[in-house]
């Protein structure tokens, strides 16, 4: 920002008035008056502050404003230092040439935008290297400058010095590029800045583009690759400040431009393209002034915490199902998103000018390579572009044939035909969203076999996807407030439409098996993408998207040319795309009541097809890490009993043959120990041989008969279950009340995150319980170290060796920051969803011990679990119990119902475990 456009400099800090008390300090005190001088600088730069800070809360969206303001500040601050320093406190009668001293502001002080906190960068330059009397001005300068606290990056160079440095340095180039005259000697300064531009930049232009386009992209990896990640990184970010700036850096060492509007003259933003490069870089900055605001230091990312404060400081309000901070997001996300548009058409016209220049300087000088013709569209390149600056405007339709042809043929879109489809993505209206052609287009695209992703992501960029389809354009950049979701709304439903295209063409096989095979079996692959478009596509309406999404799909797909029975499936599997998780995670896939009343809402296998490829590309979207082969078992599972129901109209086997059949597979397990089979088959019931997977029956039947032979009252073993992605822990001990909530316990104190629990008893008075856990990285436990802590835990647990109530209480939350969510736990009771068991659903925030705790209600309520399923979604946990009552009957008496319900959200409650912490 140009000092002249800053308002009521003098309100800021008036320097002459400053300067007239510090001259008069010196000369009343003399060498004693730096105490003095400090406070009066240290005052007015704490009043200038608080002036910006009130000029940020009156307009809290004047980025460009504050961060020129907070400049003009510390250059008002480095000129008294300066001139008090020179005059008072090293003064020079007759000065040599070699006794000049120029100072440059540099990096982001150099352009002028300085957030509240951020570094003081300077550079000192001299003539000379050993300059006495300037070296001491320096020195005193900088102690002055510690001492006002003010974080300060300085060098000291001769004009050689800085030529020979920025040479080698990117880092200095950079710096320097931006070199700002600040005060001394000017003809120092001006000699500095010739030889730069004529010794450094000229010549070099392509290697500082390609470094820092390499820079960039290191960048890019290093912050997640994506500009739709949900916690950003203002700063360092993609579509983040440093962009525009890398922009603005480009230009200037190319052009040799002074400012970034100067880049229209030279052509490489059209007017309305500079509009938006200011509009996104002044609400960037003003976002990481409000940032710097709020925690009182240099803080770039815009975490979960914070989004809320500063949506609030930004004045922006709450709508019918849209906070405030999902409006602030959405906004933030739609300028990150105008960044990278703006990046794309700018490197291309880099890129041209160089080719250009290549060519007329080369062996091909006047000779014109040809662009090929494909369906009227240039392709030049491995690029596609439009004929005419007025293709778009003679058939709007062509906004989607470009792209179309782009998926189709293996392309890329040119960023000057980017910018035109941006510029006239407004002709879309309802004539083309209806146009049977447009449609057409549209679907192949979206169901492409190269790489839709790619395609769809820039066709969002420019603005046509949301255009064409007005109802993702009403989640375009929309942000889940929550710590599950790692994307926005469009960027997890793109990557979701990309990873169904791998899966298609057999790239993820390893972790998706089931949906690899399953994928060529559908009778429909328009149904198949469409769907994944649609599936979130109405959230942010303020009701179940699941039910509006339907609604949307039965809108639009007989727009997009889908027949009346492809139409149905899309529609149901939208409005049920929650179902199979929802079912394979929180239900007891054991309990034949869990799959008939799936298939009862499934109904068809090729809807049960459709149904796991779509859950499986939906998790998987949703950020790294939530896809694990635990998530995979648990569906495959589930996906194979529905089928087998589906297919056969009943399980294919009864009670008596499953128990007999398992007996058969794990005595072939157990080879040379099968007769343990005969041995324990009648101490556990049909249920345990009915709910447990063979090879952990045989790794139990081993462990009980080894405890039985050492006569121990309890077995406590650990191994690796790679199947599950998840670490068995089995306990054998002798049954009693409370045995689950302290084993429970005992695992949360190891460290451990319970993701499932089968409790067993068997007839002689034996508890037999597994449970699978995970490290809270969703690992399993895998050193023996760690496996050895997680079977002494349990121990003292069951021995009372350990207080387990107030040591829980003692353990830190993994993830501090879900404090920013408003998570209210809620009950649930589920008679219908199991024929023996009363089914009990709990969602509350995620913490250290919510099992044990929730456990411990339920056993002082008289219950009896039967088996525990867990679930995270970030921040939120959803546990899930089968119980019955100490008689083995569910429960039904309503009052009994409330006074459960009561004890478990007390149990899960937040001030629970504050008072447990504090206690």
């Amino acid at each position: 920002m140009n000092r002249q456009t800053i308002p009521r400099q003098r309100a800021i800090l008036d320097r002459r008035t400053l300067a007239a008390q510090i001259a008069a300090l010196a000369a009343e005190q003399g060498d004693s008056a730096r105490p003095q001088v400090v406070a009066l600088l240290r005052d007015a730069l704490d009043a200038g502050r608080q002036e910006l800070d009130r000029r940020l809360e009156a307009a809290p969206s004047a980025g460009h404003e504050c961060t020129g303001g907070h400049a003009f500040l510390i250059d008002q601050i480095v000129r008294l230092i300066h001139d008090h320093v020179v005059a008072d406190v090293y003064p020079l009668a007759n000065r040599s040439s070699g006794e000049r001293l120029s100072i440059l502001a540099v990096g982001g002080y150099g352009r002028a935008e300085m957030a509240p906190q951020s570094d003081v960068d300077i550079a000192f330059l001299t003539p000379t290297r050993r300059a006495p009397w300037c070296e001491q001005v320096i020195e005193a300068m900088l102690y002055f400058l510690w001492d006002l606290g003010l974080k300060v990056g300085h060098s000291s160079r001769t004009p050689d010095d800085m030529v020979r440095m920025a040479r080698d340095d990117l880092t200095i180039r950079t710096a320097l590029l931006e070199g700002r005259y600040l005060w001394g000697d000017r003809d120092l300064f001006d000699e500095a800045r010739r030889r730069f531009w004529a010794e450094v930049v000229t010549g070099s232009e392509r290697q500082f583009v390609s470094e820092k386009l390499a820079e960039r992209n290191a960048r890019h990896k290093r912050m997640g690759d994506s500009r739709y990640v949900v916690e950003p990184n203002v700063k360092d970010g993609k579509g983040g400040l440093r962009d525009l700036q890398t922009l603005y850096w480009i230009g200037k060492y190319i052009h040799k431009v002074r400012s970034a509007s100067e880049l229209v003259e030279v052509g490489l933003l059209s007017a309305g393209e500079y509009r938006s490069f200011r509009r996104a870089e002044g609400f960037m900055l003003a976002v990481r002034c409000h940032l710097h605001a709020l925690t009182g230091r240099a803080e770039d990312r815009l975490t979960f915490d914070q989004q809320r404060a500063v949506a609030q400081r930004m004045k922006f309000a709450d709508r019918p199902g849209k906070s405030a901070v999902e409006r602030f997001m959405q906004y933030y996300f739609i300028q990150a998103k105008r960044v990278g548009s703006l990046t794309g058409v700018f490197l291309a016209h880099i890129d041209e000018e160089f080719a250009q220049n290549r060519l007329r300087r080369g062996f091909f000088a006047g000779f014109t390579a040809r662009a090929r013709s494909l369906k009227g569209y240039r392709v030049f390149g491995g690029r596609i572009a439009a004929p005419s600056d007025d293709w778009f405007r003679q058939d709007p339709v062509r906004l989607i044939e470009i792209f179309q042809l782009a998926e189709a043929n293996g392309l890329e879109v040119h960023p000057e035909a980017m910018r035109q489809a941006n510029r006239d993505s407004g002709l879309i209206r309802d004539k083309v969203r209806n146009d049977p052609r447009a449609n057409a287009l549209f679907v192949d695209l979206l169901s492409g076999r190269n790489d839709p992703e790619a395609v769809l992501r820039w066709m969002n960029e420019a603005g046509v996807f949301g255009r064409f389809v007005p109802d993702f354009g009403k989640v375009n950049a929309q942000m889940q407030f929550d710590m599950y979701h790692h994307y926005t709304v469009d960027e997890h439903t793109i990557r979701a439409i990309g990873l169904l295209s791998k899966i298609e063409r057999g790239e993820l096989t390893e972790d998706h098996p089931r949906s690899s095979r399953l994928v060529h079996k559908i009778n429909s692959r328009r149904a198949a993408y469409v769907s994944v478009l649609l599936h979130d596509i109405a959230k942010g309406r303020g009701g179940d998207h699941s039910v509006l999404g339907a609604e949307v799909a039965e809108e639009l797909c007989p727009r997009f040319g889908l027949d009346e029975h492809e139409t149905e499936l899309v529609a149901w599997l939208v409005a049920k795309h929650l179902l199979m998780s929802a079912t394979a995670f929180k239900r007891d896939l054991t309990d034949p009541k869990t799959i008939e009343d799936f298939c009862a809402e499934v109904q068809s296998i090729e809807r049960l097809r459709h149904l796991l490829i779509l859950t499986a590309v939906d998790i998987r979207a949703v950020g790294p890490g939530t896809w694990n082969s635990w998530k995979r078992q648990l569906l495959g599972e589930l996906f194979d009993a529905a089928q087998e129901r589906l297919r056969l109209g009943h399980m294919r086997h009864g009670r008596e043959a499953r128990v007999a059949a398992k007996k058969d597979a794990v005595r072939a397990a157990l080879a040379g120990q099968a007769p343990l089979v005969d041995r324990f088959e009648g101490t556990l019931g049909d249920a345990y041989w009915i709910a447990e997977p063979e090879d952990i029956v045989a790794l139990n039947l081993v462990q009980f008969a080894e405890a039985q032979e050492a006569k121990e009252q309890l077995s406590v073993h650990c191994e690796v279950y790679p199947a599950r992605g998840a670490t068995l822990v089995t306990v054998i001990a002798a049954d009693h009340p409370g045995l689950f909530y302290r084993i429970a316990g005992g695992i949360h104190l190891a460290g451990a995150n319970i993701i499932d629990a089968r409790i067993h008893t068997s007839s002689s008075g034996w508890a037999v319980d597994n449970f699978l856990v995970q490290d809270p990285h969703g690992r399993p436990f895998e050193e023996p170290r760690q496996l050895a802590r997680i079977e002494k835990s349990i121990g003292d647990a069951l021995a009372n060796r350990v207080e387990l109530v107030p040591k829980l209480a003692q353990r830190p939350l993994p993830i501090t920051r879900s404090h920013a969510f408003e998570v209210r736990p809620r009950v649930t009771f589920d008679n219908s969803a199991s024929n023996r068991f009363t089914v009990i659903e709990v969602s509350a925030r995620d913490r250290p011990a919510l099992l044990n705790r929730l456990a411990r209600a339920l056993f002082e309520s008289q219950l009896m679990v039967h088996s525990a399923h867990v679930t995270a979604y970030g921040e939120r946990a959803v546990d899930t119990f089968y119980v019955t009552d100490l008689i083995g009957a569910k429960v039904e008496a309503r009052a009994r119902k409330d006074a459960i319900e009561e004890a478990l959200l007390d149990a899960a409650s937040d001030e629970r475990q504050a008072a447990l912490q504090e206690a």
